[in-house]
């Protein structure tokens, strides 16, 4: 009677270990996506701020030269 008591309490622990190890490869790739998704959004971030810091320097290039522009017309009056 111990001894069937004993394995029913193995057995009990087995399959509470397995649903352990389920629930934790569920989580381990939930992470995995979930850090695919990261990785993804920060590439697109990345080159977002890239673009944002062209285009700023594009529009400092043609403000310095506006102002340029505008000292050679005071000059020239």
């Amino acid at each position: 009677m111990e001894q069937q008591s004993a394995l029913s309490t193995i057995e009990s622990d087995i399959a509470y270990l397995e649903t352990r190890i389920d629930d934790l490869v569920q989580v381990c790739a939930k992470l995995t996506e979930e850090n695919e998704s990261l990785k993804d959004q920060q590439l697109n971030l990345v080159s977002e701020r890239a673009k944002l810091i062209e285009k700023n320097e594009m529009a400092r290039a043609r403000i310095e030269d506006i102002l340029n522009r505008l000292r050679g017309m005071e000059r020239s009056a």
